[in-house]
């Protein structure tokens, strides 16, 4: 993946530091300098200011990083941590949605099948991949494959990266609730370990058609929300500026998650995120999937959705009047 310009405000340090390194480094070339001495010091500064910006973020600055347009994609871990990729399109009712692409793979030779939502890098790419966002056949297509993976006693893998499910009359029409629904209620006894990872945004109803699963992971910078901070800040003051007030009340960071006991792990990111280093995020990914798959692949299917059905139902708390 090609290296951007593109700095979030908070990363306006580090943008800075990178530009005097890149500078030193260009007079060294042009001048035929040997500036290594002096390099030295500035990458080793930028690497702690990296690690100390993203050690302190805010929950919105989190949600920033989960939409950073260089963020990693689910085609570009397909392409990193799996192998034998062979995509599968169509939901055999209506069309092909772009929005989530799926297929069998390869993890460190078992074979899986992957599912995951796809962004776009461009306007073009993004209007082709509706920026995310799946309509019905989408998720119907999500499902086909998982149904499946299961007839061949395969693991599923879904890769999580969405603002939400469309909201356009034409998914309301051919019944975007319903196969969100039906997803949940067929993931819930699917016969087949399931492994969900939020690896950016993790909108509502939308990412959750793809989330039900024995073990839930999130990156690091990943977001997991019912709602955006400014939908969320839109509807309970009327005021969208309200966003980073919204942000602490949602819980949506992979740290709040895991403390309430629905995220299984977070997977750590590199400094400075994984749209700062792919191949270390890939990396990273890799691992954390090659220990969960086999410890849920070898359950037997009865066990299987009895835990599923039990990781569930310990979520939440209440109390009774």
């Amino acid at each position: 993946m090609a290296r951007t310009e593109f700095h979030l405000d908070f990363e306006k340090p580090i943008a800075e530091l990178e530009q005097q390194i890149a500078g030193l480094q260009q007079m060294a070339n042009d001048r035929r300098l040997d500036v290594r001495g002096e390099i030295a010091p500035l990458e080793a500064k930028l690497a702690d200011l990296r690690r100390e910006i993203y050690r302190t973020l805010t929950p919105m600055q989190r949600v920033q990083v989960a939409r950073h347009p260089r963020r990693p994609f689910t085609l570009d871990y397909l392409a990193r941590v799996f192998t034998d990729f062979v995509e599968l399109k169509g939901d055999r009712l209506f069309r092909d949605d772009p929005a989530i692409v799926g297929g069998w793979a390869r993890l460190r030779e078992r074979p899986v099948m992957v599912i995951g939502h796809q962004k776009g890098r461009d306007t073009k790419e993004n209007l082709r991949r509706n920026f995310g966002m799946p309509h019905p056949e989408g998720y119907r297509k999500a499902l086909r494959l998982m149904h499946m993976a299961e007839r061949f006693h395969a693991p599923v893998i879904t890769l999580i990266d969405t603002p939400g499910a469309y909201p356009g009359l034409g998914a309301e029409e051919r019944g975007q609730a319903e196969a969100i629904a039906r997803n949940l209620e067929e993931m819930g006894g699917l016969k087949t370990p399931i492994i969900a990872v939020v690896i950016g945004e993790g909108g509502s109803g939308g990412a959750l058609a793809l989330g039900l699963a024995d073990r839930l992971l999130m990156l690091e910078n990943a977001i997991y929300s019912v709602i955006s901070p400014e939908g969320c800040a839109a509807i309970l003051w009327n005021d969208a500026t309200q966003k980073e007030r919204a942000a602490d009340a949602l819980k949506l960071t992979a740290t709040d998650l895991e403390t309430l006991g629905i995220v299984d792990e977070i997977v750590p990111e590199p400094a400075g995120g994984a749209h700062a280093d792919p191949d270390g995020a890939a990396e990273a990914l890799d691992e954390a999937l090659a220990r969960h798959v086999p410890e849920v692949a070898g359950l037997d299917p009865t066990e299987l959705r009895t835990r599923r059905t039990d990781k569930y139902r310990r979520m939440g708390q209440y109390v009774e009047a």
